[in-house]
């Protein structure tokens, strides 16, 4: 009897949460549920960031603008580094547009525990929303970059630079996808392992910068010597930003490796990422 009026009551109920059953559980009809917080999340990061700067969104356009030209001065003109015959404001471009968004999302991403645990601790709703929203509008932040670099793709093309966008621009959507997924699997992973040891708080950023040295950021594939290639190529990035460059500039090399390994790479980190996230949700809030 007690058994048939919970069945009913449960009925009039428009919400029930429920235990994950499963570390692979991603909810995902309760995020489709709460798409609304989720463009909200996204709208918040993606206009808080710059509201109170007197450029605005203009920073978006510089951010990357002012690297390419630093690059170019430095590891160009100064270090003599050899950009395979692109133009070297262009070559750096291209690094760098898919550098900040990779190195944005996870640095952003691998604080979602330590950063929303007021949020967290006060209401519900399915945390991968969080992680998922700094994808999200960081991607909108690459499209931005992403534009600025076909600016200057087309102004070089009409000067008659040697550089030629080929047919594996069918690519970039999937290369994009790429980064965003390893950026969020390891997010997942740090921020999970932040609410124990803070140290890695500190230790990110840092990171981040060295393993841009340990990409084809600065300098082509054919430049990086045979001894130190099969480490620079253990970067999953590497191989998205030489692919990147080729499609658009038909510059470098390319190989079906460069794509079937940084997508290996994203599924396993993903899916880790995924477990360790799902797990340290459960009690995250007596560590923090």
């Amino acid at each position: 009897m007690i058994t048939n009026l919970m069945k009913e009551k449960e009925e009039d109920w428009s919400l029930v949460i429920e235990p994950k059953s499963s570390l692979f559980d991603l909810q995902l009809k309760e995020v489709w549920r709460y798409r609304d917080l989720l463009q909200m999340f996204v709208t918040r990061d993606f206009i808080a960031v710059y509201k109170q700067t007197i450029l605005g969104p203009i920073w978006f356009f510089l951010q990357p603008l002012f690297t390419t030209i630093t690059f170019t001065i430095v590891f160009g003109n100064i270090a003599g580094i050899s950009t395979g015959g692109v133009p070297p404001l262009l070559f750096y471009m291209a690094g760098i547009t898919c550098w900040n968004y990779f190195a944005a999302c996870l640095t952003a991403t691998s604080n979602t525990f330590v950063g929303n645990a007021n949020i967290f601790g006060k209401v519900y709703f399915p945390r991968v929303i969080t992680p998922l929203a700094i994808v999200v509008s960081n991607m909108l932040k690459f499209g931005v970059q992403f534009v600025l670099f076909l600016l200057l793709l087309s102004y070089y093309i009409f000067t008659g630079a040697d550089v030629q966008p080929n047919a594996y621009l069918l690519l970039v959507p999937l290369l994009v996808v790429l980064m965003a997924i390893i950026a969020m699997g390891f997010g997942m992973l740090i921020s999970a392992m932040t609410t124990r040891y803070r140290d890695l708080q500190f230790l990110i950023g840092f990171g981040v910068q060295l393993a841009m040295y340990a990409s084809t950021v600065i300098y082509p594939v054919s430049g990086i010597p045979e001894k130190y290639k099969t480490f620079i190529m253990a970067n999953p990035m590497s191989s998205i930003i030489e692919v990147f460059r080729f499609a658009f500039l038909s510059s470098g090399s390319f190989q079906w490796m460069y794509v079937i390994y940084p997508t290996v790479f994203a599924v396993v980190i993903f899916i880790l990422g995924m477990i360790v996230f799902n797990k340290v949700e459960k009690t995250f809030l007596d560590t923090v």
